[in-house]
């Protein structure tokens, strides 16, 4: 079982200087890039978003109330726990009327996958299996991994388990637990 502690993480600042990015996972591309990433940000200060061409986005505020978000001219508001998606290419700038937040990014390569985020409650009595091509980022809550019958691994708040087919690791707890799915695109035939 794979879990990537958030603690762990390098914190990157960002060039414009409205925040700092932990990446927890990526998977690299043929050209040396990458066809997607995981993250997580904390948006201290407004200002525009870095231009990802080519890439989709999907962000989650998972800490703070609300980021403003405007895209190509259009503001949307992105409340804690609702999933936006929008081009990675198009001009993006952020406001920060509630304060600073954090949140989950998932970027992905148009054409070769597809990023969704769904935001879960924990259970104490069922646990949530995470598989192939999954992260679980646990947001809130306390929980546990486990994997087979090895014992289970306790969680601290955004650690992230990678998902498999094969031995599912399994979360089990109270709180909200963040589902990562990074779904390859089949070519049309």
């Amino acid at each position: 079982m794979q879990i990537i502690r958030f603690a762990q993480l390098k914190a990157e600042p960002w060039r414009n200087g409205g925040g700092v990015t932990r990446e927890i996972a990526r998977q690299g591309s043929a050209d040396g890039g990458w066809d997607w990433r995981v993250s997580i940000a904390d948006v201290t200060k407004a200002g525009d978003f870095s231009p990802f061409p080519g890439m989709e986005r999907v962000l989650t505020v998972v800490e703070g109330d609300l980021l403003l978000l405007t895209v190509e001219g259009s503001e949307q508001p992105v409340e804690k726990y609702r999933p936006y998606r929008f081009d990675g290419g198009a001009a993006t700038s952020a406001k920060l009327p509630t304060g600073d937040v954090r949140d989950l990014n998932v970027i992905t390569r148009k054409g070769a996958f597809r990023g969704f985020t769904s935001i879960i409650e924990l259970s104490r009595k069922r646990a949530h299996p995470v598989f192939e091509g999954q992260l679980g980022v646990l947001l809130q809550g306390q929980a546990t991994a486990s994997e087979g019958d090895a014992d289970p691994v306790e969680l601290q708040r955004y650690d992230a388990v990678a998902g498999s087919d094969q031995r599912p690791p399994e979360i089990l707890g109270r709180g909200f637990l963040a589902v990562v799915s990074l779904d390859p695109v089949m070519p049309e035939d």
